[in-house]
């Protein structure tokens, strides 16, 4: 038995085509953190499992979800992602290994309409499947990681992600994943500085779009490596604030 488990917050332009890709599984179940679009009544389409809560971070909330699941194995989606009918037959496969305890799936990523093939994007290897018992979110606000007790293997065919759809969800996702980046940081005791935070942004521009061959996915690639950067820039930039600093004007 397979449960599908994928947490929410305003995703009515893509949670559709997510679960719809995925409505194969045993079970499907979706905790929303407070939805103010058609995100829950889209979801209520799909599954009865539909459960609203608050906000306690990516990995407090992915967990939680996974308290909910009753199969043997997990599938964790974000709301921008889709599995290919490929991917689903070798999904299906994969459930009847022995000995094997999760599975890490390449992720095709695509940014503003093109899918990235460079920029460290690609195979980015997630591991999303995996035995319910044998397996725990970390409890990090973000950048939160499955943690599997037992041998992992590789998946072939990879999961579609749609990142980011245009400049104004790269902004809204940019102040958002900054914040929570930056308090992270803070929790963990560092502290940031104008220097650092503009050290940071120039560092992750070179890295993403020379580095990591950026360059070579054309004018989309150059805007990653930018709003990329701006992230980088904006986090340890938020830090200062945390820590104290003058608020940047």
């Amino acid at each position: 038995m397979l449960s599908v488990i994928v947490i929410t917050k305003n995703e009515a332009q893509h949670i559709g085509r997510c679960l719809a890709s995925v409505a194969w599984a045993d079970e499907i179940i979706v905790l929303d953190s407070g939805s103010n679009d058609d995100t829950v009544a889209i979801c209520k389409r799909f599954t009865e499992q539909v459960f609203v809560t608050d906000w306690p971070g990516f990995g407090p909330q992915k967990q939680r979800a996974l308290d909910k699941a009753h199969g043997d194995w997990v599938l964790s989606l974000d709301a921008d992602e889709e599995i290919s009918p490929a991917l689903k037959h070798e999904i299906q496969q994969a459930m009847q290994a022995q000995d094997v305890y999760g599975f890490e799936i390449p992720r095709l990523s695509s940014y503003c309409g093109r899918q990235i093939k460079h920029a460290g994007w690609w195979p980015d290897y997630v591991l999303r499947l995996f035995r319910r018992d044998a397996g725990h979110f970390s409890g990090d606000v973000v950048h939160e990681r499955i943690v599997v007790n037992g041998a992992i293997k590789q998946l072939r065919n990879p999961l579609l992600h749609e990142a980011f759809v245009d400049p104004a969800e790269v902004l809204h996702k940019i102040n958002s994943y900054s914040s929570l980046g930056a308090q992270k940081l803070f929790n963990n005791g560092q502290h940031a500085s104008l220097g650092l935070a503009i050290g940071k942004g120039l560092w992750t521009f070179i890295r993403t779009y020379f580095i990591k061959a950026a360059i070579l996915d054309g004018s989309e690639g150059l805007m990653l490596a930018i709003s990329n950067a701006e992230g980088s820039y904006y986090k340890y930039l938020k830090l200062r604030a945390l820590c104290g600093k003058t608020k940047p004007q």
